[in-house]
């Protein structure tokens, strides 16, 4: 490690060392499935004990963050030249990994996150930050509405109470009604239990945020139609499975069985009609 840099972040904003950690650590596997070289050099900047807050690393983030890189890229593919709005980016390291000279991106998120995502991945014409809670709607002032907009929200909206998350969905809609939304999601009982536990505890060293908002998912779609109240698709997509050893295992028996679906995360795309 050549440049150390201690952090110095608390709370949600910590979390993001937490999916920087999955997608590196899952680089730097030779037989790894997510190539993400950005990550790994911010990983080995950071003076952070990775291990000692999250345990073990598992590739986790890094599927998902694969999932939403497919979703990305499809609509680039459709909408060329069109708006990408990534809310709580944190040092996600998309940019690096889809290949794209048209589109304009968006970061936003809280100060002392884009402070440090700025030590490492500068803003420029075409990639820009917006230093303001993704719950403050001033960040929608900054967004272009001539061309397509999809926005992404990963890992974020389950550190948010339901109604903050309804309210801006809702009040995303009625802004850019043409827009594409992509988010993922935790099952209720995730939720509850680091509601009543007060956050999860990762490791002895390590208890994440609270997460107030959990979904059902066999009311998920009829609760979403009604947040955004304009005719749409919603596609919930499940991740895929794990690339190797016990939990590949898991992964692959956890679909068989009667009601698993509801017991999982999965991923939200949003979608006019």
């Amino acid at each position: 490690m050549s440049d150390f840099r201690e952090p110095g972040l608390v709370d949600v904003p910590e979390t993001m060392l937490w999916t920087l950690y999955s997608r590196a650590e899952e680089a730097m596997r030779a037989d790894g499935v997510f190539p993400d070289a950005k990550a790994v050099e911010i990983y080995q900047s950071l003076d952070y004990d990775f291990e000692r807050s999250f345990g073990r690393s598992n590739p986790m983030a890094a599927l998902r963050a694969q999932m939403f890189d497919r979703l990305v890229s499809a609509f680039i593919a459709r909408h060329p030249g069109g708006n990408i709005v990534n809310l709580g980016e944190g040092l996600e390291t998309q940019r690096y990994r889809i290949a794209d000279e048209s589109c304009t991106w968006y970061t936003v998120d809280l100060p002392e996150a884009i402070a440090i995502r700025e030590r490492f991945i500068r803003p420029d014409e075409r990639h820009r930050h917006i230093a303001i809670s993704a719950t403050d709607r001033a960040w929608m002032d900054e967004v272009s509405e001539d061309q397509a907009v999809l926005i992404a929200a990963q890992g974020l909206f389950m550190y948010f109470q339901e109604r903050e998350v309804r309210e801006l969905l809702s009040d995303i809609a009625m802004r850019f009604p043409q827009c594409q939304l992509v988010f993922d999601v935790i099952p209720y009982w995730v939720s509850r239990a680091s509601v009543l536990a007060r956050g999860l505890p990762l490791t002895r060293h390590y208890r994440t945020p609270v997460m107030p908002w959990g979904v059902h998912r066999f009311s998920l779609r009829t609760i979403l139609k009604g947040w955004v109240r304009k005719p749409c698709s919603i596609e919930l997509i499940d991740y895929p499975k794990f690339p190797r050893g016990a939990p590949r295992l898991a992964s692959s028996v956890l679909p068989m069985l009667p009601g698993s679906k509801y017991w999982v995360p999965l991923l939200v795309k949003i979608q006019p009609l």
